[in-house]
């Protein structure tokens, strides 16, 4: 554990941080995973859902959790299986 006190705060600041990355990532899994699913089950709501899922990755994309050239591939993977 750190003594000085700046390097205290960034201990709880780096927590709150890595929680929030986490949370974030754990979302735009669940939403891919949601989307692939409705897609392979042909659900009604697929395109709602494939929708939602291109959002989330799109947000992780602007807040860095993922690389720009990951987003799009992955869009570009749910794209081709929602349109085949």
């Amino acid at each position: 554990m750190p003594n000085i006190k700046s390097a205290k705060k960034r201990v709880k600041i780096n927590a709150t941080k890595a929680a929030n990355n986490k949370a974030a990532n754990s979302a735009l899994k669940t939403a891919i995973k949601k989307a692939n699913a409705a897609i392979d089950a042909n659900a009604e709501n697929k395109d709602a859902l494939v929708k939602e899922a291109i959002k989330k990755i799109n947000q992780a994309a602007a807040k860095n959790l993922i690389h720009k050239n990951c987003a799009a591939r992955k869009k570009s993977a749910l794209a081709k299986k929602a349109n085949v």
